[in-house]
């Protein structure tokens, strides 16, 4: 890719991640309120009897839709995970699992963090993915050894032939659902 090009990769690093902008999702299998500031040190989703160093943001929907859907898939509680939008509270940085691994640059606007989260509102309304297509992603996790021991890899589960074009700003705008009015005005 051109380095001049302005679909060039900015890397997002703890000391250079101002530039992002969100709205930012948060996708778990936890239940949250408003003002809830999830934070690093608890189980991770993702993990059984490990503990988390870094919590997992992301501006968009669909990569949100991913953590949420895979924490779920692994607790097999057929209930549906959750995305919530949130507000990042120190520096964050690219998720290195993949970020110019799967695909160049961070087409599916995958973060990190070791600082909380605060949550503004859960997002109500989002298309999750179809189950054969959750079950292929979510297989691999669940059928390891050490059944959900594997950490994820590829937020997103995008073809790389499918991700083109960088999401704008207008096209990451939440429907928060009828119970926000608060959350909604934030990113109007």
């Amino acid at each position: 890719m051109d380095e001049n090009s302005s679909t060039a990769h900015t890397a997002v690093t703890y000391d250079n991640c101002v530039h992002v902008e969100g709205p930012f999702y948060h996708g778990t299998k936890s239940v949250l309120e408003a003002g809830a500031e999830p934070a690093t040190g608890y189980g991770s989703d993702f993990q059984r009897g490990r503990v988390s160093n870094h919590i997992y943001l992301g501006a968009l929907v669909e990569t949100a839709a991913w953590g949420a859907e895979l924490a779920a898939a692994l607790r097999d509680s057929g209930e549906r995970g959750r995305i919530y939008v949130v507000e990042p509270l120190g520096v964050f940085e690219n998720e290195p699992n993949v970020t110019n691994k799967r695909f160049p640059g961070n087409p599916t606007m995958s973060y990190r963090t070791r600082h909380p989260l605060r949550v503004l509102a859960e997002l109500e309304t989002w298309q999750g993915h179809a189950p054969e297509v959750l079950k292929k992603h979510a297989g691999p996790l669940g059928t390891a050894p050490g059944a959900g021991t594997r950490r994820h890899r590829g937020l997103g589960g995008h073809q790389r032939d499918e991700l083109t074009e960088r999401p704008t700003a207008a096209s990451r705008t939440p429907d928060f659902g009828a119970s926000d009015d608060a959350a909604r005005r934030l990113y109007r």
